[in-house]
């Protein structure tokens, strides 16, 4: 009996690993295509370029879609979390709770991080579940809180985002 589950763990093991060794963010997303993409900069400085995956256009949040974001600039992932709560507490349509928010930037914190040009930051939205984040191929975080999902998403996403033509881009609506 020992001798068949060490056989069977050395079929088994590396095909698990060779599995998970190349699974990324895009096997989240599958049969996703390009929905839009575009460039988002400040005072003509551009930060990132953003890509809208998904299944579906027009974009739903009945299926899982991922924003990928490859960066042009040198972030710190404080950065990130302060900008990205700002977004968010601007956004909600009702006050957030002290402890929401703390709670939900400590999340950001450890889903994101540092980048360099040229690095690679996904979030994939999980129907029903929550966020997935990605650093290049792999996963930082997993954020079981369907509301904090569609806030964070709703910074590039929502209608009230500060980069109108960005959202149009990615939702492939603009002109």
């Amino acid at each position: 009996m020992r001798a068949a589950l060490a056989t069977l763990c050395l079929i088994l093991c590396p095909l698990l690993w060779m599995t998970s060794a190349n699974a990324d963010w895009r096997a989240d997303v599958q049969p996703a295509q390009l929905v839009g993409e575009g460039d988002f900069s400040v005072f003509g400085f551009r930060l990132y370029r953003a890509q809208l995956w998904s299944e579906h256009a027009p974009l739903n949040y009945t299926a899982p879609f991922a924003l990928h974001l490859i960066y042009t600039r040198s972030i710190r992932r404080e950065r990130f979390a302060d900008i990205g709560m700002d977004e968010i507490k601007r956004q909600a349509t009702a006050p957030l709770s002290h402890d929401t928010i703390e709670r939900w930037h400590d999340d950001l914190m450890q889903a994101l991080t540092d980048v360099e040009p040229g690095d690679q930051l996904s979030a994939v939205f999980l129907p029903g579940k929550g966020v997935r984040f990605y650093a290049g191929e792999q996963p930082t975080a997993e954020i079981d809180d369907v509301a904090f999902a569609r806030a964070f998403f709703g910074i590039w996403l929502d209608p009230s985002t500060r980069a109108p033509k960005l959202r149009m881009q990615l939702l492939g609506t603009a002109q």
